[in-house]
């Protein structure tokens, strides 16, 4: 043991550690430490927030940048060009094109009171940005649980305003753009620094529990609105054909009055000028009148009779048939 210690203090270990080489050694470290932590790298779709003592001083784009060495600047990368995704009443476990969902059940986030007193299983997701890095790291302890509280709060409000009918059927876009409206409109409220890209309601049901009957309500509704349909159908093929055939029947009868006035017209006109003529020359109308009767009269009769006065008889004159 001696012997080792001897040869420790042995003067050529005793010129290898001295306090010049010492300085140098700590020096060269604090250079190394320096230069490890003078530069960072931002990704393409992120900005950093640089910080002095834990202040934000500024904001750096993509690419290599410095900063102040050994923790006097500190530099958070903030991904405020990537889309995050929350789902209500689900949770995807892996996307692809056969997607797997968690078999747990959410239905403390999913089951809303609508405005019928009914209830309706709604699921729905919300895709947002991140817009102000330095807001969304240092205004709100936790903006995802901020965004999530109140996404449920304004489905819940949205739906509670309107019926159970509406919330299944075609209230349902109409419903995500006013939850992104007010949804938007709150994130900004609290400076949650976060850009709501969309909403979509992905699934919604009547409860489990009472699927059935409510099915058993929808199909009375549509064969309630089938028949109502059908009846105006019929209704719509019945009465304009009615219509018409009046309007044929009315269109029919004022043809034949007219006609039968004009006829009465033309009748009336042809005896005025008969009897203008007659009164000029009362023998020849008299025969011309006997003879156009007899000229349509003969035509139509089968035999023709001679009555003679002084006759027992009457004497057939002519056969007309033969």
């Amino acid at each position: 043991m001696q012997d080792l210690q001897d040869l420790i203090t042995q003067q050529p270990y005793t010129n290898l550690i001295t306090p010049k080489r010492i300085v140098y050694v700590i020096l060269g470290v604090i250079v190394l430490g320096c230069l490890a932590t003078s530069f960072y790298t931002v990704e393409a779709d992120e900005i950093a927030v640089v910080l002095m003592f834990g202040k934000s001083v500024r904001q750096a784009e993509p690419g290599l940048h410095f900063k102040l060495p050994l923790g006097i600047e500190r530099a958070i990368n903030v991904p405020v060009r990537k889309v995050f995704k929350e789902e209500f009443g689900f949770r995807t476990i892996r996307a692809g094109v056969r997607t797997q969902y968690d078999t747990r059940d959410y239905a403390d986030e999913s089951l809303l009171l609508t405005g019928d007193l009914s209830i309706a299983d709604v699921e729905w997701v919300v895709q947002y940005k991140i817009k102000d890095p330095q807001s969304f790291l240092f205004f709100v302890r936790n903006p995802q649980r901020a965004l999530r509280d109140l996404s449920e709060a304004v489905m819940s409000r949205i739906v509670g305003d309107r019926t159970v009918t509406e919330v299944l059927t075609v209230g349902r876009i109409e419903i995500a753009a006013e939850v992104e409206e007010h949804l938007q409109r709150l994130l900004d409220l609290y400076q949650t620094g976060l850009d709501v890209a969309s909403v979509t309601l992905q699934d919604v049901n009547p409860p489990e529990a009472v699927k059935s009957a409510f099915n058993a309500v929808n199909e009375a509704k549509q064969e309630k609105e089938r028949l109502i349909n059908e009846a105006w159908r019929d209704y719509n093929q019945s009465v304009p054909k009615a219509k018409g055939v009046a309007a044929q029947r009315i269109s029919e009868a004022q043809g034949y009055a007219l006609k039968r006035v004009n006829e009465a017209q033309g009748d009336a006109d042809r005896f005025k000028s008969i009897r203008s003529e007659y009164q000029k020359a009362k023998e020849v109308t008299r025969r011309r009148l006997y003879l156009e009767a007899m000229r349509e009269v003969l035509p139509q009769v089968k035999e023709i009779y001679v009555i003679d006065g002084n006759a027992n008889a009457p004497i057939p004159i002519l056969q007309l048939k033969e």
